[in-house]
């Protein structure tokens, strides 16, 4: 599956983003999908990540009642809704593709997605 992420830009502190994750190529619903970023000088750290269904979500401590994650499977898109941004969000994100159980835990690893998009930048102003 080829993933396409799109949405980011420059946003002022307490502002909103939304990102998009188009993927092409295999049935979209057949993967779990999670989001990551990486901060300037920082490795890649886990941002969210939603089931095959979209039922179950999970999110790292520092997205938690800031960002949502969501998924269309007839549209074959996935978008993290950014709330409240802070300076500390300022990263590129990535939305990944896996195969994984979403139950068996451990979401927030990046080995347990297959496929990456190329990743967009989103900065945020103090």
């Amino acid at each position: 599956v080829q993933l396409q992420a799109s949405g980011g830009g420059l946003v002022q502190a307490g502002g909103s983003l939304r990102l998009s994750c188009t993927a092409s190529g295999r049935t979209f619903s057949g993967y779990v999908v999670g989001w990551f970023r990486q901060r300037p000088g920082q490795e890649r750290e886990f941002v969210a990540a939603i089931s095959r269904t979209g039922s179950s979500t999970v999110y790292a401590d520092s997205a938690k009642g800031r960002f949502t994650v969501s998924r269309d499977n007839a549209k074959n898109t996935a978008s993290l809704q950014m709330n409240s941004l802070k300076p500390e969000d300022t990263a590129v994100y990535y939305c990944a593709a896996g195969q994984t159980s979403f139950y068996g835990g451990n979401m927030d690893r990046a080995n347990k997605f297959d496929y990456w998009g190329q990743g967009t930048q989103v900065t945020v102003s103090s």
